[in-house]
Order: structure tokens, then sequence, then C-alpha cells
């Protein structure tokens, strides 16, 4: 069976999955076929157990690496091989509750200071300011830019869903100057090539290792010691703090772009204000209550 792995792409195809799960499930397989030795079609039921056991117990993957390996097999398997297996009905991922790294306004700041290229430093400035996944930001194009409206309108979000985000006047006025020194007529953040003067023809957008590099040298540079911290944690500062700032929930979940509002409020475990105002609220109404029970 050496056409699985197109068998399997067209299904997933077929079925909506966007690129990066394509990628994420196809991988899932591939890893299997190679613990084995084997084209996955000849992999029997019970070493199939034995492989996600030996995940799991031996390797000790994480839940979500765990989560993303039973869905791609179970896929193949169901979905292109028609097998109708016991063990694919049980599998179930334990549920993962980490709080992801949040920067504060000043450490976003102190960040940014320490951002050594203009091209890096337009992009994460972007990424943070509108609350951009780091491909949705890499893959921003010219015509996403609605100035006369202030917003940007991300095509190429989470799960093939669009959305509309805020355009803060600054970060409008960042992206014009940026803009100019490459004059690109399709892509906002174009790849610069190896010397540096390849944007205008450029057919990609810049590298994604690219910019991780350059946000990593800056956190160190700013002396960021908080672990986990990378360019997707911009994105969950912009939402941490827009709570803050008293943005409703409903509202930050509808810029994320998330399906549940559950996942946006994950957010509401990262921030101290609502903490601190209901203590405030507490020791209000509860002024002179211990007077009022002496009377």
């Amino acid at each position: 069976m050496n056409d699985w792995y197109q068998r399997m792409v067209d299904a997933l195809q077929l079925n909506g999955k966007g690129e990066r799960t394509q990628q994420a499930y196809t991988r899932s397989v591939r890893m299997l076929s190679q613990f084995y030795g084997k084209t996955p079609d000849l992999v029997t039921e019970q070493e199939l157990q034995e492989y996600f056991l030996q995940r799991k117990n031996v390797n000790h993957w994480s839940p979500k690496t765990m989560r993303i390996c039973y869905c791609g097999i179970r896929f193949f398997y169901e979905k292109v091989l028609q097998r109708n297996w016991h063990i694919l009905g049980i599998l179930r991922a334990q549920n993962e509750r980490r709080l992801p790294a949040v920067l504060s306004v000043e450490e976003v700041r102190s960040l940014f200071a320490h951002i050594k290229t203009f091209h890096n430093y337009a992009y994460l400035s972007t990424v943070y300011s509108c609350g951009l996944r780091l491909h949705e930001g890499l893959h921003l194009e010219v015509s996403d830019i609605d100035s006369s409206r202030m917003m940007i309108h991300v095509h190429r979000g989470k799960g093939a869903k669009d959305r509309y985000v805020p355009l803060p006047q600054s970060t409008l006025q960042l992206l014009r100057r940026y803009w100019v020194t490459h004059r690109h007529p399709r892509l906002v953040f174009p790849a610069l090539g190896r010397n540096g003067k390849g944007a205008p023809q450029a057919l990609t957008p810049m590298a994604k290792s690219s910019v991780q590099g350059a946000f990593r040298h800056a956190k160190f540079a700013a002396a960021i010691g908080k672990k986990g911290v990378a360019v997707h944690t911009l994105r969950h500062s912009y939402a941490t703090h827009l709570l803050e700032a008293g943005v409703n929930l409903r509202v930050i979940q509808r810029y994320m772009g998330h399906t549940q509002l559950e996942t946006t409020m994950l957010y509401l475990h990262l921030t101290q204000k609502g903490h601190e105002d209901a203590c405030q609220l507490i020791n209000h109404v509860m002024e002179g209550l211990d007077h009022d029970l002496h009377q």
C-alpha cells in the first residue's frame, strides 16, 4: 500500500481539515509505520494497541501529543481503510489544563525594545497588537488591511475560519512605514532573500524560523525568564491585556476566533484584575458588618 499517504491526504482534504491538521495527522501515521517497519495497512489491531501503550507509558508522550496521535491514526483506519476496530472506539487522551505563559505590558515593551531589525519588529508588533497566530501574521496580504474601517481581515485562521480584528492606528502607521521598504504588491511580510533585497519579488512570506529566532534573541536580551514564552505568547498576552482593560469576554472571543467561549475563559485565570476588583467590592459590601453584629 505505497499510496497510503496520498489516500489519507485526499480523505483529509475532502473532510475539510486544514493544512496543519493534515500534516499532523499524516505524521502520526508515518511514525506508526516507521515504528513497525511496514506500511500501516499491515499493522494489526493488537500491534496498534501495543503502540499506543508504548507511547503513553514508555515514551511518556504528553496528553496533547497523544491526542494528535489518536486522532490521526483513528482517522486513517476509520475513514481511509474503513476498519471497525474496538481499540479505535475507546481511545481517550487526558485533558490537559496547563495555563499558557503571559507577558505583562511592560515586558512586551521591553521585548520589542530589543528587536534589532525593522521587519521583525513590524511583524511581531502586528502579531501582538492584533492578537494574531504566527502563521496568520506571516500570510497577511495588502488587501487584508482595511484602513477605512480600521480592521484586518484574517482569511487564513485556524479551522479555515475568517474573522475581523481591530487595527490600532499606531499599527497601521507602522505597517505603512514597513511596506514602503519593499512595496510588494501582495504580501505584507515577504521573504527578504539571502541578500535582504529579494522582498519586492518574493513568492513566499518571511520564514517562520526567522521570526522565531528574532523573538528568542529579544527575549533573552530583555532578560525575560518565564518558561514557555514564544511568539504565540504575544497572542495570549493580547487577550489578557484586553480583558484587564475591561473589554467584554464575548468580544475577545470574536477577535481571537475562538469557537467556544470556554476557550476564551482561560484568560480569566491569567489576570489578577477581576480578583482584585472583587476583593475591593467584597470589602465595601462587608464594611460595618462587624459593628452591626455587636449592636
